[in-house]
């Protein structure tokens, strides 16, 4: 009886530590499985500046559908929250990830030399996109990815100088305020210096600029102790959508009514982005006059160059990408910029429908 009682042991023993073994196996195959895939995927750090507006919010979502993992791609996203020292913090933690690719959005465009040297002593490249950086060596990135700021500015302020000449508008009659974007940022640069140029050539009277950070809140903020300063402003340059969704509101609480008839009292808003549906619909109601597209579609361009990267080939420097117009009527059916023609596209309830 004893003896039968051991072999049975015996038997349940051996049985149990094969079904362990067999357990312990399968999970190292799939962890080697795992590992396997992770090390065929490109992994990419993508470090965005923020999620202070619309415009960067489709941007972000941009390079999310573009590197997914179907598509062989690992896609790591750090949020700077508008801060350059979070940003710096998070391009470290990717050279101490090895990623393979180091996509920044920068904040700003200085201050970046010390970590982009660090990146590049780690060998991984770096893809700069939406807003530049400004660099004694232009060799700390690869490539850079974005929108042409100043032309969106040059677009639409020839708009704004062939929509007074239409409507027998005297440029000196035009009283401007700049809510301006994040100081220092590449889009307020060229913005603010495309309407700077404009004021000098037209004879505008510029009367304020002042700084909207790119988001509604301070949009509205700024517009509101505008209005309290100046009783004579018929124009206002938004250096961003949000910003202009909220001066809008400021206008309208003041009492005051947003449109395109100046001479009637209107005061007219324009504005730089035209991400969505609804600042398009706007510009059907009148509330905004003029849209200068900047287009957040960058994840595509972004994934051409780093698969130009990969074949050991040499991506272009620059890649600007493609922008529109957009007015609220047809006025002024088209720009002319430094000798080339730009179309100004009127929006429609039938236009408005090919977008989201």
């Amino acid at each position: 009886m004893a003896s039968r009682l051991v072999a049975v042991f015996s038997v349940l023993l051996s049985a149990f530590t094969l079904t362990t073994g067999c357990g312990d196996t399968t999970t190292a195959a799939t962890s080697q499985d795992t590992e396997s895939q992770d090390s065929k995927q490109i992994v990419i750090g993508f470090s965005q500046l923020g999620a202070e507006s619309d415009w960067r919010s489709a941007n972000t979502e941009s390079m999310k559908s573009t590197f997914t993992a179907d598509q062989g791609y690992k896609l790591l996203i750090e949020d700077g929250q508008q801060q350059q020292a979070n940003q710096i913090m998070a391009i470290r933690k990717f050279i101490q990830q090895d990623v393979d690719y180091i996509v920044l959005a920068p904040v700003t465009e200085t201050g970046w030399e010390t970590v982009l040297e660090e990146a590049r002593s780690a060998n991984i490249p770096v893809i700069v996109i939406d807003r530049q950086v400004a660099v004694s060596d232009p060799t700390l990135f690869n490539s850079w990815v974005g929108s042409d700021f100043e032309l969106e500015a040059k677009k639409a302020t020839a708009w704004l100088h062939q929509y007074a000449v239409a409507k027998g508008i005297a440029e000196d009659s035009l009283h401007i305020v700049n809510i301006q974007g994040t100081i220092g940022a590449s889009a307020q640069i060229g913005r603010t210096k495309g309407l700077q140029d404009a004021v000098v050539t037209y004879g505008w009277n510029l009367l304020a600029e002042v700084p909207g950070e790119f988001t509604q809140a301070k949009g509205k903020e700024a517009m509101s102790t505008l209005l309290k300063q100046y009783d004579d402003i018929n124009v206002v340059y938004c250096e961003n959508d949000n910003e202009a969704f909220g001066a809008i509101e400021a206008i309208e609480d003041a009492g005051y009514h947003v449109g395109s008839d100046i001479a009637a009292g209107d005061i007219m808003v324009m504005s730089f982005d035209g991400v969505n549906k609804e600042v398009l619909s706007y510009l059907l109601q009148d509330k905004i006059s003029y849209v200068g597209e900047c287009n957040p579609n960058q994840g595509p361009k972004v994934q051409n160059l780093i698969q130009t990267l990969e074949a050991g080939k040499t991506p272009d420097k620059y890649s600007y990408m493609e922008e529109h117009a957009f007015a609220h009527d047809a006025t002024v059916p088209s720009v002319e910029v430094d000798g080339q023609m730009y179309p100004v596209t009127v929006m429609t309830k039938d236009k408005l429908k090919e977008y989201k």
